[in-house]
């Protein structure tokens, strides 16, 4: 996709080509760079664009035209492969990977001089595929990009860090998050609504928006008051969580709406218990990923919401 077909860009978007782009023509771009911040910012977007830039889609319709296929030969990506079954995505980038684009950027460019390579997302690298991705980093060939991409840095290894550089995206500023919701067509009710829910995301709030997510919050925190009420069992809850694809999202709502109910309080020894369960919330996530079966975890989660609203009531007595 060349740049001028792309779709415009969101301010904080812009903002981060604008600063990246600078760098590269100004010769301070190195070789690996960290694409780094919350998810659903549009890191992905900037480098592509940025790619797309290095690779000359601005000016070559024929490369615009392979970049937009997606056979650009020069242009490297390494995503969630499929598992051996072929029944479904990895949950994890893998060694293999690793060794493959490591091979393949030390190739000759078969378009100029430069080949590209991103990584997405680069905090799902597991611990081999890490180890070979250094090798890669420390050996850097001229004309060579490799960009990490990551909504969780930390995950990556000290060592993957310290050898790139970073562009950082941020939450915009209220105002600007709000008026780039209305322009994508959302009502102004429902997009201050969301974005107030989103904790200032809005690339998260207007996916929710189009999603149905803030009706799935709105099941999620009717499903805790029901627990913490004991109007409803935590197994039957969780097995209702665990019953679909949209287990992950509901644990996010849920450590979101603790984050929000902490914010509001000024009682501080349940603000503490409400942010250990927030940690706990987004550890069970984690979970996910794993081989455990996610009900029982989530059973574990919404027991210890039962056990701080009995907490509550009792700090509430004394």
């Amino acid at each position: 996709m060349s740049a001028a077909a792309a779709p415009p860009f969101a301010p904080w978007q812009q903002r981060a080509y604008d600063h990246a782009l600078a760098a590269l023509e100004s010769g301070r771009l190195g070789h690996a760079l960290l694409l780094c911040g919350p998810a659903r910012l549009g890191k992905r977007a900037v480098a592509d664009r940025l790619a797309a830039h290095l690779l000359g889609a601005d000016r070559d319709p024929r490369a615009a035209g392979l970049i937009a296929a997606g056979t650009h030969p020069d242009l490297l990506t390494v995503g969630f492969a499929p598992t051996r079954d072929g029944t479904k995505l990895r949950t994890e980038i893998v060694i293999e990977q690793m060794r493959a684009l490591s091979e393949k950027l030390s190739l000759t460019a078969q378009y100029g001089q430069t080949r590209v390579a991103i990584v997405d997302p680069a905090d799902a690298i597991n611990h081999a595929a890490a180890n070979a991705l250094l090798k890669t980093l420390e050996e850097p060939q001229p004309g060579r990009y490799l960009w990490l991409l990551a909504a969780e840095p930390m995950r990556l290894p000290a060592t993957i860090r310290s050898r790139c550089q970073r562009l950082e995206f941020r939450l915009p500023p209220h105002d600007e998050a709000l008026a780039w919701l209305r322009a994508q067509g959302h009502a102004p009710a429902a997009a201050e609504e969301a974005l107030a829910a989103a904790r200032g995301h809005p690339g998260l709030a207007d996916h929710w928006l189009r999603e149905g997510g803030m009706a799935l919050r709105k099941e999620v925190a009717a499903d805790l008051d029901a627990v913490a009420a004991g109007r409803a069992a935590p197994s039957e809850a969780a097995r209702r969580w665990a019953a679909d694809e949209l287990a992950e999202q509901r644990l996010r709502h849920a450590a979101a709406i603790a984050a929000a109910r902490a914010s509001d309080l000024t009682d501080l020894g349940r603000t503490r218990r409400l942010a250990a369960w927030f940690g706990r919330a987004n550890r069970t996530r984690d979970l996910l990923r794993t081989t455990v079966r996610a009900d029982l975890a989530i059973t574990e989660l919404l027991l210890a919401w039962r056990d701080e609203a009995g907490g509550a009531k009792r700090d509430s007595r004394r």
